[in-house]
């Protein structure tokens, strides 16, 4: 059976991103908006403490997913199970999310939640590397950019629908609920969890088992997974050398984008003066503008292809943030201005980046390169974190963490540049 149809459905395209929107609830309410920062109050130990302690738990939930995500990957295109292991994994994420409900700030309960937000972490990236390989089950060749496009853009405007529920709803008093012992906030994990739980069934429906070329391969155990991971990725470097350059160079350019939006609302703050709410404000209309630019800048993926859309990104990315630098004395209109800007590149930049990979993995192949794309990932997180903080070590203005976000960016683009896509994918093996 082909591993890709023959025309585009629209139905199970749209049951695919809805994956997307409901996915959102665990990167912006859990991870980045409210759980995470609940968790490094006062009220779970003295200030700096749980932020380290998280950092670690995180750190450990990466190491995990480096050495755990290639393998179940492959394992899922194997077994034939990709669905199956898509919805396993997420509705663990569900379950977690609800079990935050019980951590109530008490130094007590720092353990159980940082515990909490490191599993989820896990097993969304095993989520992740599941719904990314089905990009060539609900896509054709002619489609897979405005696929990709429609699923990310899903993904940071279902965000923001959930984040103005939860923020305002719950966090601000608009339900009327109390916030005695960290209720709204626990309250808002339910929601969250109900979210991603009822969004994630489409997919589950409409979407049938994987069937190609993957389920070829002769089933083994797990650790004989590794040995097989091996001679993989030595046939990749020799078949396919392309594949594992562009894993390396948008790990690279990857972490900076997400370093765009890990320190956006610091600088919005420190440096622009933006008040809280100011910066919640921005974090709205930055996730919509990426939204809106991700579907449509989908279509150009398609027709010119994902490498001219990354690059065209990333430089608008550079170009943006050295805006921003350079015009900081200008105050809030530069940050709403450049900074926005700045939005209007990552979600293409993250959408055809997983096209390019996509259109050259070995068909049966998906979960396992994937994976590796998890992998390489993590590898690197410690880039633009590391950049913006030896940055603004060195000057003492955090404005310059600017220039190390950049220049992660900036080397992603050179290590892109050499890439050519092969002209023709070699089979699997």
């Amino acid at each position: 059976m082909s591993d890709t149809p023959d025309r585009t459905s629209r139905r199970r395209v749209v049951a695919w991103g809805l994956w997307d929107w409901g996915s959102a609830s665990f990167n912006a309410v859990v991870t980045t908006f409210v759980f995470t920062v609940y968790l490094t109050s006062s009220g779970f130990g003295p200030e700096g403490v749980v932020e380290s302690q998280l950092g670690w738990a995180l750190a450990g939930a990466g190491l995990l997913i480096a050495l755990l995500a290639p393998v179940t990957g492959q394992r899922s295109d194997t077994s034939g199970r990709r669905k199956l292991w898509l919805g396993v994994n997420t509705y663990i994420v569900v379950a977690i999310t609800l079990a935050m409900f019980f951590v109530e700030p008490d130094p007590s309960f720092v353990w159980l939640g940082l515990l909490l937000v490191a599993g989820g972490n896990v097993f969304f990236e095993f989520a992740g590397v599941n719904y990314n390989a089905m990009l060539r089950q609900v896509s054709t060749p002619a489609s897979i950019g405005r696929v990709s496009g429609f699923g990310w853009g899903m993904g940071y405007v279902g965000g923001i629908v959930l984040l103005l529920i939860v923020y305002f709803g719950f966090i601000q008093g608009f339900f009327g609920l109390p916030s005695e012992n960290g209720l709204d906030v626990r309250l808002s994990m339910i929601v969250a969890a109900l979210w991603f739980g009822i969004f994630a069934l489409p997919v589950l429906f409409a979407v049938p088992e994987y069937r190609g070329a993957g389920t070829r391969r002769e089933r083994i155990g797990f650790f004989a997974s590794y040995a097989r991971l091996g001679r993989d990725i030595a046939r990749l470097w020799r078949d396919s050398r392309a594949t594992v350059w562009f894993l390396l160079a948008s790990a690279v350019f990857r972490d900076g984008l997400a370093g765009v939006f890990t320190f956006g609302g610091v600088l919005a703050a420190s440096v622009f003066g933006f008040s809280a709410g100011e910066v919640i404000l921005f974090a709205i209309a930055a996730n919509v503008v990426a939204g809106i630019s991700t579907i449509a800048v989908g279509a150009l993926d398609d027709r010119l292809g994902a490498k001219p859309v990354i690059v065209t990104a990333l430089a608008g990315l550079i170009v943006s943030g050295l805006l921003v630098f350079f015009l900081r004395d200008g105050g809030p209109a530069v940050f709403w201005t450049a900074g926005l800007a700045l939005t209007l590149f990552v979600g293409p930049a993250q959408s055809a980046s997983r096209t390019f990979l996509a259109r050259i993995i070995p068909p049966g192949r998906e979960g396992e390169v994937f994976g590796l794309y998890a992998t390489t990932g993590r590898a690197v997180s410690f880039l633009a974190p590391t950049m913006f903080a030896l940055f603004v070590g060195l000057t003492g203005d955090s404005a310059f963490g600017i220039l190390g976000i950049v220049l992660v960016l900036l080397a992603g683009l050179l290590l892109l540049l050499p890439v050519r896509a092969p002209a023709a994918v070699p089979a699997l093996r």
